[in-house]
């Protein structure tokens, strides 16, 4: 076997582990291998008790990677994130604490609980993968990637994310109530004894690390891309500027996004090239987050969601 079969099998053996706690969401667990083979950030939103931060924290212990969590609240200062410069009396010198951003797999809770001096401390992080303190920067460890989580229904004491951090984010991941059946399966494994604080008991352990990855990384980047579907990316995010209800839509940024995460999906799949069915599964959560519609069209009930829809449906898609 070749380290890119080895890599795919680890990463799919990663997803059923993760689905050991994670009962439904196969689609956000999905969409968060799909960002570690793209070295991008995720955005996971849901209201309070959908399992949002579970599913990180099984992610985690799923990987054998270093991992930090952060708990986002309205006091926490930058330098409680990026790290700060200490006095040491002794040496009479100061001396560098790593924050906890220095880890590979940071989870950010409720990142939009803080306010935007904490949360643009993550942007240099995040686009830059180095922190600046004092003019001197600093790398991150390799793989570096963030994943936040954040309530859509709460408003007070929260402060929304700015359009510059959401474009920052490779994928955004919605976790909606279970169904019926998925929610007797979560109620049945808790009253069996199931205790979400011990991922240990569940039976989680390391399935995959950063060599797999980088194989994986590796295996992706050799997916080719036709001239039609790089045409078709281009359509949709460009159909989301011209859209009369959309103040600000899909960047540049946005569409390299796009073609990126749907040739990771493509060789998860086990192909080596990229289909338009591709585009047309990532489309919405690589775009959702990166279209902003003016007042009246959402006055009139518009939503991101929607407006996708509706172009995913009347953009040509090439034969």
């Amino acid at each position: 076997m070749t380290a890119a079969t080895d890599a795919r099998q680890a990463l799919i053996t990663l997803r059923a582990e993760v689905g050991k706690v994670i009962v439904g969401n196969d689609a956000a667990v999905t969409g968060l291998i799909i960002a570690l083979l793209c070295r991008g950030h995720v955005l996971v939103e849901g209201v309070p008790g959908v399992a949002k931060t579970l599913l990180v924290r099984t992610l985690a212990a799923a990987l054998d990677l270093r991992t930090a969590r952060v708990q986002f609240t309205p006091d926490l200062m930058p330098g409680d994130v990026t790290g700060s410069l200490v006095y040491d009396p002794h040496s009479a010198e100061f001396s560098f604490r790593e924050g906890p951003v220095f880890t590979n797999l940071l989870l950010a809770d409720e990142i939009n609980r803080t306010p935007p001096k904490t949360q643009s401390a993550l942007l240099e992080a995040m686009e830059e993968r180095q922190v600046s303190v004092e003019g001197a920067p600093r790398p991150l460890p390799e793989p570096f990637v963030v994943i936040a989580t954040q309530n859509p229904v709460e408003y007070e004491g929260t402060y929304p994310l700015p359009e510059a951090q959401l474009d920052r984010f490779l994928l955004k991941l919605t976790m909606p109530a279970p169904s019926r059946e998925d929610e007797i399966a979560v109620l049945t494994r808790h009253a069996s004894g199931f205790d979400p604080r011990d991922l240990g008991a569940a039976g989680v352990r390391p399935v995959a690390d950063a060599t797999d990855l980088e194989a994986a990384r590796q295996a992706v980047r050799s997916v080719t891309v036709g001239g039609e579907v790089t045409g078709y990316v281009v359509d949709l995010c460009r159909a989301t500027r011209d859209s009369p209800a959309v103040r600000l839509g899909v960047s540049p940024r946005g569409a390299t996004a796009l073609l990126s995460v749907a040739r990771a999906w493509a060789w998860l799949s086990g192909r080596a090239y990229v289909t338009p069915d591709d585009v047309k599964t990532l489309a919405r959560p690589a775009l959702r987050h990166r279209i902003e519609l003016r007042p009246e069209a959402e006055l009139e009930g518009a939503t991101p969601e929607g407006l996708l829809d509706r172009l995913l449906a009347s953009v040509p898609v090439p034969r």
